[in-house]
């Protein structure tokens, strides 16, 4: 039985000396609310700090305020179940809604919060293993090795961003608060995510995220595609996530994410300028599927199920995404793509 290390717990009373303690403690700290993600992976040390500042009980991060014509204000400690019920969500934000109850589990839905999954440590199949595993490989660059495993050669780490709501968030443009002792400051949260499998957030250190403002839903219309080899449970290796603005059947703007491809979301750039200005037809949602796939997809031997084979799904849920928003049949469009067994 895996167990957890020494640590030492801290209850703030407030977010101020939430973010104090956290600059006090320096590198040894980190912040905890669901911890659902966190203390499997202390289990495993993987990550191993002395103090946890935990989050839960501060009632300033939790719960969904505003409208959806202003835009919703979403506390960082809502949880996944809360936030996937939320009738405003629901209804303005589908695709969001759709991600956060398609997280692992509803006993895990239940502890985990929009924060944690938002600032999810990245995964990789030579990373997320007990000590003894990782130590009989001689270990991985993202933790005390020297050697990516999945590309040796490489000078980085290939970890991949697994969040289901990142790419959602990114999709619709949605900006996240992040306070410290130092001050606060709202970012896009395309801006949250850099491609290294090791530094994957933006956030500096003593920074907590502590809320996420959604843009006015007038005219948004969002969905989220998952792939993974069990229908619960599962980490995605796809996500896809799409928001237009449309007017009179016309796309005004449009932006097309994948999830769990890389050590980020990836903005499909060309989407955009593919989409605005023209109707949702079949030709057009198959063109930008393509070139999701050609020039945007590029999954690594390092999450489960076949590379090459998750590179070609990329294709189909980017159609049967954009066939949804457009109202249109998706399953006719279901390619005849037989999903493998084994890596």
């Amino acid at each position: 039985m895996m167990r957890l290390p020494p640590f030492r717990y801290v209850a703030p009373r407030s977010l101020g000396e939430a973010a104090a303690q956290l600059a006090e403690h320096g590198p040894e700290a980190m912040v905890v609310a669901g911890g659902t993600d966190l203390y499997p992976n202390m289990k495993r040390q993987i990550q191993t700090p002395r103090v946890l500042i935990g989050l839960r009980n501060l009632p300033e991060l939790r719960g969904v305020r505003g409208t959806p014509r202003d835009g919703l204000v979403i506390g960082a400690n809502t949880t996944l179940t809360e936030l996937s019920q939320d009738p405003r969500v629901r209804e303005a934000y589908p695709a969001l809604a759709r991600a956060a109850g398609q997280v692992s589990t509803v006993h895990l839905r239940n502890m985990g919060t929009l924060g944690g999954n938002l600032c999810l440590d990245t995964r990789c199949t030579y990373y997320n293993q007990d000590y003894e595993w990782r130590e009989a490989l001689t270990f991985c660059k993202k933790r005390d090795g020297t050697t990516c495993w999945v590309a040796p050669g490489s000078p980085r780490c290939w970890a991949v961003q697994s969040s289901d709501c990142a790419p959602v968030m990114v999709a619709m443009g949605a900006r996240v608060r992040l306070v410290s002792a130092r001050g606060e400051r709202v970012i896009p949260a395309a801006e949250l995510y850099r491609h290294d499998g090791i530094q994957y957030l933006t956030k500096e250190r003593d920074e907590i995220l502590t809320e996420v403002l959604l843009p006015p839903a007038e005219g948004l219309h969002t969905t989220y595609w998952k792939l993974r080899r069990r229908d619960s449970f599962d980490f995605p290796i796809l996500g896809v996530a799409v928001a237009l603005r449309r007017d009179n059947g016309t796309v005004r703007e449009g932006r097309v994410v994948l999830g769990a491809v890389t050590s980020a979301p990836v903005v499909v750039e060309e989407a955009s300028t593919l989409l605005a200005g023209q109707p949702l037809t079949p030709e057009l949602i198959d063109q930008v599927a393509v070139k999701a796939r050609v020039d945007y997809a590029r999954p690594l031997d390092n999450t489960d199920l076949n590379m090459t084979w998750r590179r070609r799904m990329s294709e189909v849920y980017v159609r049967r995404a954009l066939r949804e928003l457009a109202g249109l049949p998706v399953s006719e469009f279901d390619l005849p793509l037989k999903r493998p067994s084994v890596n």
